[in-house]
């Protein structure tokens, strides 16, 4: 079983198959949140439209209800979202028992108007800018993570110390290693694919304790949706088996971090126009263009790329995760890398994002900035070659949370695909999250000054 309709939902409910429906929006960060419906009550009215309050797109990674939010505020109220279930992404939640799973749009409760700053609108939009030019975004998202030996509830209790990865050593596509991690990778893998999420493969990452999950490409939308499910079902699969995983980008300063790369490629009537049999590399003008607009907006979209103050700690040379805006050609010390070279399935991968993306506004960001490239007709530089980190002449990616802020405040371009509106709330989110930061005591200045200070 795979996607569900209504009906087929109907006959579920009728047999006891299905009790019970997740109706979920994904908020800024990317997590599903809605309520669970008694699958009779669902049928009867929740699949139209169900509310939520409006602080679901205004808080911080802790449920926090900063200040500083045109859309919503203390002031305001507090008032309610409507929420609608897309229902073309009715699904049964296999690893649930009774389970099935929606994904909703966000409307603005007293017009049905799409909230211009919910995630799956921001992706609509470009989306929907490709479609007036006969164009289909592509994507992919690879999802890295950590498994860890203990729970989440025994991680939390003992205050996030003494951290104890699944596995001793790096396990990079290490077959044996990841056999003794089957009984969480394996149900991963299964029960995704089970849901409508086509998984490819899964394998070990180049750290302790590291996997990657990989998803057949699809339409942008859709990538998105599979990202954000899957990420979900990894955290409730591992917790059901006593592990604990995390898509923290740098979880300890000697471990390698985690990335959530983006492939992409626009096709048109079903075939790949990034694709030229007869150009160079078989990069045709419009990737060229595409992806000179990537490395042009790139310090642009980066907070959309890295949005949190861990997300930066992952930018470091000779860990596989680029400090430098320029592409190659198959190279992974790039920051954009073409992949598939030579066949119909030329793409650029944006290796930038870390594990703790939004799919969404990420995606959303890369179309923004490609389609620019496209609309301004940029022409695009030879590819780097060698060791990117050690390029002088190469522009660096935002080192810090707030360096990225500040391009992301003054993006014309952004500003233009996204609106000011959209634009100045992920700003705030920004800021909120260094404010948070700057406001703490960390254990790194306690120990190097306490006494020595």
């Amino acid at each position: 079983m795979a996607f569900l309709t209504l009906d087929a939902l109907n006959d579920a409910a009728a047999s006891g198959e299905i009790d019970t429906v997740l109706v979920c929006m994904v908020d800024m960060q990317g997590r599903l949140m809605g309520k669970r419906f008694h699958v009779s009550n669902f049928l009867e009215s929740a699949w139209k439209e169900t509310h939520c309050c409006n602080y679901l797109l205004a808080t911080d990674l802790e449920m926090a209800t900063p200040d500083g939010y045109k859309s919503t505020s203390w002031a305001a109220g507090y008032g309610d979202y409507v929420i609608k279930p897309d229902m073309d992404t009715l699904r049964p939640v296999p690893w649930l028992e009774g389970t099935a799973m929606v994904l909703c749009d966000v409307l603005d409760h007293h017009t049905h108007a799409p909230v211009p700053h919910s995630p799956r609108q921001i992706l609509k939009k470009q989306i929907a800018r490709l479609t007036e030019m006969g164009l289909t975004p592509m994507m992919a998202t690879e999802l890295e993570f950590f498994l860890f030996e203990k729970s989440y509830d025994a991680i939390r209790k003992g205050g996030y110390r003494k951290l104890t990865p699944i596995s001793g050593y790096n396990e990079d596509y290490n077959i044996l290693q990841t056999t003794r991690e089957e009984h969480v990778m394996r149900p991963i893998r299964n029960h995704l694919v089970a849901a409508g999420v086509p998984v490819e493969n899964s394998k070990g990452e180049a750290e302790t304790g590291q996997e990657e999950l990989n998803i057949r490409y699809a339409e942008g939308l859709a990538c998105a949706d599979n990202h954000t499910i899957a990420k979900h079902a990894v955290k409730e699969i591992a917790h059901m088996q006593g592990h604990a995983a995390t898509f923290l980008p740098k979880w300890h300063a000697a471990k390698v971090g985690s990335a959530a790369h983006i492939h992409q490629s626009l096709f048109k009537d079903g075939d790949n126009v990034f694709y030229d049999a007869d150009a160079p590399m078989t990069m045709s003008v419009t990737m060229k263009s595409y992806v000179a607009g990537l490395i042009k907006y790139a310090p642009d979209m980066t907070v959309f790329l890295a949005p949190y103050v861990n997300s930066y700690k992952r930018f470091l040379p000779g860990t596989f995760a680029p400090t430098k805006i320029a592409w190659s050609v198959d190279n992974r010390t790039a920051g954009y890398r073409l992949v598939g070279e030579g066949t119909k399935g030329v793409r650029i991968e944006c290796r930038i994002p870390g594990s703790d993306i939004n799919p969404y506004i990420a995606c959303a960001a890369q179309l923004a900035a490609g389609i620019a490239g496209m609309e301004e007709k940029l022409t695009l530089n030879d590819p780097v070659t060698g060791d990117v980190y050690n390029m002088t002449d190469v522009p660096e990616i935002p080192y810090t949370l707030r360096d990225a802020t500040k391009s992301l405040r003054s993006s014309e371009m952004l500003r233009a695909a996204m609106g000011d509106d959209v634009i100045d709330h992920y700003t705030r989110a920004a800021e909120v999250e260094q404010e948070a930061f700057d406001a703490v005591v960390t254990d790194w200045e306690l120990q190097r000054g306490f006494e020595r200070a």
